[in-house]
């Protein structure tokens, strides 16, 4: 379980969060929502200990997130995968080749990423295309190989940075289609988005954030009005102000 308690993070004389308490069971699927700058990257990056609260406690699992040390940060992120809304591959790699770097890292051995890759690839929708460069993919495919890499390592957790941003459509719900898909297998995903119709159709909980406050905490709808202007902020881990 995720869980935040009288959570509280300033910049200077701005609101990062103020006093939140919320909880995301595992195997929930949860929608961060709200305008830009209302503190969903605060919120992240806390759980991700890439920031300190001023006060509050945070844990993940069993481990209380502000105590730990820096040897046991990464401990806490291998549980925690993350796609962001540019994909973020590696050029000269191929897409079994992104996908294993992951693997490489926490020094999976060659027999275990052998099998293992294919696997995901197939999950995610693309069994056909870990011999391709990101240049000869779609945007769509692009995307669905950094889920592959995100995922590989089994995480608890999967957060997605606007994964659809970039996207057409259609392409956009074979995204979704495939986080479900991950969701079902029993990982928590938790999609920071501005993609009202997509929160709409989804039916998920929903997490509404606004100037550091938690104020709509339930399952169902974007939850805006639709005159609000709400336009895609720069992605959740680049704007330490928000």
């Amino acid at each position: 379980m995720i869980e935040f308690e009288n959570v509280t993070k300033y910049y200077k004389e701005q609101v990062g969060l103020e006093n939140v308490s919320v909880s995301i069971k595992m195997g929930d699927f949860v929608f961060l929502v709200g305008p830009s700058g209302a503190g969903k990257s605060t919120f992240v990056k806390l759980m991700l200990k890439e920031l300190e609260a001023d006060s509050g406690v945070i844990r993940f699992g069993d481990m209380e997130v502000g105590n730990l040390s820096n040897r046991e940060i990464p401990l806490l992120r291998r549980g925690i995968g993350i796609v962001f809304q540019d994909f973020r591959l590696l050029p000269k790699k191929t897409a079994f080749e992104n996908v294993a770097f992951a693997m490489e890292i926490v020094r999976s051995t060659k027999r275990t990423i052998k099998r293992q890759v294919p696997q995901v690839l197939d999950l995610v929708g693309i069994p056909d295309k870990g011999d391709k460069y990101p240049h000869e993919l779609s945007a769509g495919e692009q995307q669905r190989v950094a889920v592959a890499r995100a995922i590989v390592n089994n995480p608890t957790v999967l957060i997605a940075d606007e994964p659809t941003g970039n996207l057409d459509p259609d392409t956009a719900w074979g995204i979704m289609r495939v986080l479900e898909r991950i969701n079902n297998r029993g990982t928590t995903v938790i999609m920071v988005t501005h993609a009202k119709e997509i929160v709409d159709r989804m039916n998920k909980r929903v997490i509404a954030i606004e100037n550091g406050h938690i104020i709509r905490d339930d399952v169902g709808s974007y939850g805006y009005k639709e005159s609000q202007k709400c336009v895609p902020e720069e992605g959740a881990f680049g704007n330490y102000g928000d």
